[in-house]
């Protein structure tokens, strides 16, 4: 797998493929890579002809106080794993690349981008999409992949990619979990034992008002509780939110008649993890 980190190499590897006739899919990732990210790239291995991952720790969706300086980092495994998950090239530029001397330039999605994360992290999704934008412009995919997990980001993503007319596809990847049900992440590198034990309370929370759904349960106030119930009852995790909303517009919802997104977001000591499922779909 060749390891490129000047735009103009990968352009020119992206622009060969691409005369040949191949599709190309790209796949933005920080690094730190876990199941989920390689079935994103199978999943871009199998639709296309040249897959790229690119690994790239953004500074800019990181807030003040966050783990930016200790985001977990391993350039070589992950340059490995990619790979064998069937990556063609791995674009990995240096900060100075993506955010030249002089970087003023910043990309806003609004509304989508106001409340779950966007509430507790009010810098990050602008980060998050500055950063998208610049990746499609350098790569000039065909196709983007992307998981449901961090299910906010990919609708923000979907909006900026339309309202700016990307001739990009926007693929959603389920969630991958654990055998017990954790959702995967990068930061569950961050949990002890302890923690990691207690992180099953989000996908029960998340469990239980599927089963409150499953039994005739409409109402998003009742669906909440229960979801809360369950992550409450962890002594050692502090929610950030539960939420009930619409899977397109992620505005609040007072009943289901449509699919939404029951959304929560909770801290483990410094360590904040997110989960989420859609009801109704």
């Amino acid at each position: 797998m060749e390891v490129v980190a000047s735009v103009a190499v990968l352009r020119e590897r992206v622009g060969a493929s691409r005369a040949t006739g191949q599709v190309i899919g790209v796949v933005p990732t920080m690094g730190a890579l876990h199941e989920g990210h390689l079935s994103l790239i199978r999943r871009a291995r199998a639709d296309c002809g040249y897959v790229v991952v690119t690994l790239f720790v953004n500074p800019t969706q990181f807030g003040p106080n966050e783990d930016l300086s200790r985001y977990p980092r391993d350039d070589e495994a992950d340059r490995a794993a990619a790979e064998a998950a069937g990556g063609d090239l791995l674009f990995k530029p240096p900060v100075e690349q993506v955010y030249p001397a002089g970087f003023s330039t910043y990309v806003t999605v609004e509304g989508l981008t106001s409340g779950l994360c966007g509430a507790s992290r009010p810098t990050h999704f602008r980060g998050v999409t500055t950063v998208v934008a610049k990746l499609f412009n350098m790569v000039q995919p065909d196709r983007a992949y992307f998981g449901e997990k961090d299910y906010q980001q990919l609708q923000v993503i979907r909006r900026m990619t339309r309202d700016l007319d990307f001739p990009v596809e926007i693929v959603p990847c389920p969630i991958v979990r654990e055998p017990d049900g954790l959702a995967l992440s990068s930061r569950n590198r961050y949990l002890t034992p302890e923690q990691r034990a207690a992180a099953l309370s989000l996908s029960r929370g998340l469990h239980a008002a599927r089963e409150a759904f499953e039994a005739g349960e409409r109402n998003a106030g009742a669906l909440i509780r229960r979801a809360r119930q369950g992550m409450e009852a962890e002594p050692l995790l502090r929610i950030d939110y539960v939420e009930l909303v619409d899977a397109e517009s992620l505005t609040p919802v007072e009943k289901l008649d449509l699919p939404a997104l029951l959304a929560v977001a909770a801290y483990l000591g410094d360590t904040r993890l997110i989960d989420n499922c859609v009801l109704g779909h």
